[in-house]
């Protein structure tokens, strides 16, 4: 692995973010943007995800002028609804209910961004599919307890405890983690920021089908 340039700079104070950059070996420094997640009407779920990953990279790149900014943002969509973090228990209590036993869909989108080439910057989204199984109350309430699914888009993690209760990832698995690497680290290599196994060749990450 061959880093080019300065480190690239994270938007993002996610601890699941920055274990995934970490695990593929890029080099980055981590400056959190401060900026509302707000809803907009009429705004679809990939357009509210790249909206607000490009909010995020410009809110930091104002204070890192010619450095590329990787901002990011995950939500969960069911039945066309859009699940953020839960604010209290008994939201995340209400959220894994309406998920058990269900099918839904994880998007993230993602901006990579530097001020001195703005015809070079890019932002995209990433669309996963998991299965959540059926879970009594009890077991709601049980893993709501640990205290996990407080800080979590949908109220449940893929990669910790919650893992006990997905049935099924379809698409990217760290997507639905927080960062879909096939994606952003084929980006990385497009834009020289960083090589990958000393240069991996672009192929289509793919995207599953909605049916």
């Amino acid at each position: 692995m061959r880093p080019s340039g300065k480190p690239l700079i994270l938007a993002s104070s996610s601890l699941r973010r920055k274990d995934l950059l970490e695990t593929v070996g890029v080099p980055f420094i981590i400056v959190p943007a401060d900026i509302q997640e707000c809803l907009v009407d009429g705004e679809t779920p990939p357009q509210h995800v790249t909206r607000l990953s490009r909010a995020k990279a410009a809110e930091v790149a104002h204070s890192y002028p010619g450095r590329w900014i990787l901002g990011a943002d995950t939500i969960v969509v069911l039945d066309g609804a859009i699940l953020g973090k839960p604010a209290n228990e008994a939201q995340a209590v209400e959220m894994l209910g309406m998920l058990a036993g269900r099918r839904h869909t994880v998007f993230t989108g993602y901006t990579l961004l530097n001020t001195a080439f703005p015809e070079r910057s890019l932002s995209r989204h990433v669309r996963s599919y998991v299965s959540i199984k059926r879970m009594t109350k009890s077991e709601i309430s049980t893993y709501v307890k640990t205290g996990e699914p407080m800080d979590k888009a949908g109220a449940y993690a893929v990669q910790g405890l919650g893992a006990a209760i997905v049935r099924r990832v379809e698409g990217s698995y760290t997507n639905v983690v927080g960062l879909p690497l096939c994606e952003v680290m084929e980006d990385l290599e497009t834009l020289g920021i960083f090589r990958f196994l000393g240069g991996a060749q672009k192929d289509d990450c793919g995207q599953p089908s909605s049916d």
